[in-house]
């Protein structure tokens, strides 16, 4: 677990660690910061992330792989268009083979 300061600086940070081809949630990266119920207070920073340089937003979607955010992006295929140039695969506005695809912070970053 990792906690800092300023609970959006740490969301980015994990954010920023998530490898290419990789997505995980929003609780996932609330978990990891220590704040399990903190799921939305994560949606809340990434919705901000937009203005900050080099966060791969689009790795970041709800528990079920459903690219949730897409309406933030400068286009409502731009995050799809994103995971599949990195060979996610996204059918639905979900990501298939979400088991396989996810990225589980607490277990990468401990």
């Amino acid at each position: 677990m990792k906690q800092g300061n300023d609970f959006f600086s740490d969301v980015y940070d994990v954010v920023r660690q998530i490898p290419e081809g990789r997505a995980t949630s929003y609780g996932a990266i609330a978990a990891y910061l220590g704040s399990k119920r903190g799921a939305r207070m994560v949606g809340w920073a990434m919705g901000n992330s937009f203005t900050q340089p080099g966060i791969p937003a689009h790795r970041v979607v709800n528990k079920q792989g459903l690219l949730s955010a897409k309406h933030l992006f400068e286009t409502p295929t731009a995050m799809q268009e994103r995971l599949e140039n990195e060979g996610v695969v996204v059918k639905n506005d979900c990501i298939q083979d979400w088991d396989k695809c996810f990225w589980d912070p607490e277990k990468e970053l401990n």
